[in-house]
């Protein structure tokens, strides 16, 4: 039984993470400079992250004002090994479900913690691998198969640590199901446990955590669920000459040609208007025809039809 009394799926609404057990940090100097564009960040997350899913806003918003000047390598943190921990009044599967219900209000990011009731996930192990075996596909798709987890996960109460679920998400992804569930059993373990190491290399103690560095190496680290400014900031003080692209907003569903599904906070954070504003928008597209959404008892996501 492991005794420390950090619980990694006790995340810290305050803090912003999810952390694992303390890990040393290695005295070896890492390399993790940019190459292709004038930054590189590292993002250390896990599918099963509640802290991760609260910066999707921020990290959306990221990208659409900055992306052309930094390439961003997803990293997997295996949050969960197993049900080995006992600590932080967390020692079963159902004890997680209130915490995840707290967290949803916090982020103000959909979340149905019943998902520990009446599914739960023994390990986030599995789609740790799918999302290392969906990389080796393609990156992009690969991204876009991580937030259909997450969605299935949060949203739908899934167990996505059940190949069921994991395969159904990558249909969804248009990634090939066959291929994918060839390097999950093979070249994507090996993928998963590289990650393992240079977390422990760099010193992860929890998710999320960004690294961003630039062609020299410099580095600047945003650990943990924080405002936009923070993010924004480690960005621009490694490359001052980045200018941001603001998303016009004329057209008020242009956004989700971008990303197909949108949460109200996220859809507030880009646009830079409060959550109340957001939900009136979105309303009333959906109420035109215009979006549809899936609501459960902390919020709702929106897509085009």
């Amino acid at each position: 039984m492991n005794e420390n009394k950090t619980n990694p799926l006790l995340c810290d609404p305050v803090s912003g993470t999810c952390e694992m057990p303390f890990r040393e940090k290695s005295n070896e100097k890492i390399s993790i400079a940019a190459k292709n564009k004038p930054l590189k960040i590292i993002y250390y997350t896990d599918p099963i992250c509640s802290s991760c899913w609260g910066i999707e806003p921020q990290l959306r918003k990221l990208k659409l004002e900055y992306g052309e000047y930094f390439e961003i390598d997803y990293r997997m943190g295996g949050l969960l090994p197993d049900w080995s921990y006992n600590s932080g009044g967390i020692s079963k599967p159902s004890d997680v479900a209130h915490h995840w219900d707290e967290a949803s209000l916090y982020y103000e990011m959909p979340i149905d913690g019943n998902v520990w009731l009446e599914d739960p996930l023994d390990s986030s192990y599995p789609s740790c691998i799918a999302m290392k075996a969906a990389q080796i596909q393609n990156k992009e798709k690969a991204i876009l198969f991580m937030r259909i987890l997450r969605e299935k996960l949060y949203l739908e109460k899934k167990n996505i640590a059940k190949w069921e679920n994991i395969a159904e998400a990558a249909k969804l992804a248009n990634l090939n199901i066959e291929k994918l569930k060839t390097d999950y059993e093979g070249d994507a373990k090996k993928l998963f446990q590289d990650d393992l190491s240079l977390a422990k290399k760099l010193g992860v103690r929890g998710f999320p955590t960004f690294f961003f560095s630039d062609e020299n190496n410099n580095q600047l680290t945003v650990y943990g669920s924080k405002p936009y400014s923070n993010y924004e900031n480690a960005l621009l003080a490694l490359y001052p000459e980045a200018k941001k692209k603001p998303f016009l907003n004329e057209n008020t569903l242009s956004i989700f040609q971008i990303y197909p599904t949108l949460t109200t906070k996220e859809y507030a954070v880009i646009h830079n208007i409060s959550v109340d504003d957001a939900k009136i928008i979105l309303e009333e597209l959906f109420g035109q025809g215009k979006l549809k959404k899936v609501t459960i008892k902390n919020g709702s996501i929106y897509y085009v039809q």
